[in-house]
């Protein structure tokens, strides 16, 4: 028997934001961050959002110099909140982004965004 995976509050946002290509802010283990969803997945049964972040705080204070290393996985049933970020905010991506396959980790995500 297959079980249907619950699909958290936030997911629907975060699709909206991805399929419009807007940056959201969204409130991560008590950080602000604003981040570009790029991807959205189950692993092992927990949603996930594949996300560029380009401003916010995160767990280290600043973020990494190298735009490549600016890719964050967050468990969607812990963002406390998602809210659009302000018109001027642009949307960004890296270099380094596979929209074939946006998770290392994950072999299939159930929306991702193409060029």
């Amino acid at each position: 028997m297959t079980t249907t995976p619950v699909v958290p509050a936030a997911w629907e946002p975060l699709e909206t934001a991805l399929r419009a290509r807007r940056p959201v802010i969204v409130g991560y283990h008590g950080h602000q961050r604003l981040i570009c969803p790029h991807a959205l997945a189950f692993h092992n049964g927990r949603a996930v959002v594949l996300g560029y972040q380009t401003g916010g705080h995160t767990t280290n204070g600043t973020l990494p110099a190298d735009p490549t290393k600016r890719w964050r996985c967050m468990h969607i049933e812990q963002i406390d909140s998602v809210t659009p970020a302000d018109t001027d905010s642009p949307w960004e991506t890296a270099s380094n982004y596979n929209p074939t396959r946006p998770f290392n980790h994950i072999q299939t995500a159930t929306i991702a965004v193409t060029p």
